[in-house]
């Protein structure tokens, strides 16, 4: 079953975001079960929302690519996950 991630990161920036994200490579080596990214900030830091195709495949992108990434960057704090059963995914527009 699809699920929805909302991710919040007090204290990433933007700069940090884009660090991680090109050691991790998730757009050149998209990862099993990804279906959508989307990552934005506010004056708190990182906020992201995901659409994978299950649970699992979120927590081994989650453990075995994205984390050890992120404490090589030498960020040592958490973010707060949560985890929806997805009821509907509309794009509108996307690809335009």
């Amino acid at each position: 079953m699809r699920i929805a991630m909302f991710l919040t990161w007090e204290g990433i920036t933007p700069k940090q975001y884009n660090e991680v994200r090109k050691l991790v490579d998730w757009d050149n080596n998209i990862p099993a079960g990804g279906v959508l990214h989307i990552a934005s900030f506010d004056s708190k830091g990182l906020r992201i929302t995901d659409v994978w195709e299950n649970e699992t495949d979120f927590n081994n992108f989650a453990q075995n690519r994205l984390m050890p990434k992120v404490l090589q960057l030498g960020i040592t704090s958490a973010p707060t996950i949560e985890v929806y059963p997805l009821h509907n995914l509309f794009t509108p527009g996307f690809g335009k």
